[in-house]
């Protein structure tokens, strides 16, 4: 029997997007608004495992989810990340970072170093419409 893999099984968070090749999902992440994940439809576990016009078209996606993210969000940072090691399946972190994030400067998945200013966050998740917006006028125009 084949392994479970969770983004086979679900969406992987909020569904923005969708064009049959990959998907754009805003994660349920409470201490980072705006974290939002980019998969490949199909399960392919590394980059290389697609072809080239696909790989293109997937970082298309990316970059157009970055640009919306900096757009709305305005952070400090943007982290861009594939990593897939406890999911074996290509996807794409897009992860507003901001100086008093809980982790700054470390990458998000690290030890914490400071509580996240509730205000901040509120903040930044009535921003969630905007950037749901921006992200389909992005992907629109990278169409």
């Amino acid at each position: 029997m084949a392994n479970a893999c969770d983004l086979c099984d679900g969406d992987g968070g909020e569904l923005l997007f969708n064009n049959g090749s990959l998907r754009v999902v805003l994660v349920d992440e409470p201490a980072y608004p705006g974290f939002c994940r980019v998969i490949w439809n199909g399960h392919v576990k590394e980059m290389t495992d697609l072809a080239p016009a696909d790989r293109s078209a997937l970082m298309s996606a990316v970059w157009a989810v970055e640009a919306a993210v900096r757009e709305v969000m305005q952070p400090e940072k943007i982290n861009v990340a594939s990593l897939g090691n406890m999911t074996p399946h290509v996807h794409w972190h897009v992860i507003p970072r901001y100086l008093d994030d809980a982790h700054f400067p470390s990458p998000v998945w690290a030890e914490v170093r400071r509580d996240s200013v509730a205000a901040s966050l509120a903040e930044r998740t009535a921003l969630l419409p905007k950037l749901r917006a921006a992200i389909a006028r992005e992907l629109a125009a990278a169409a």
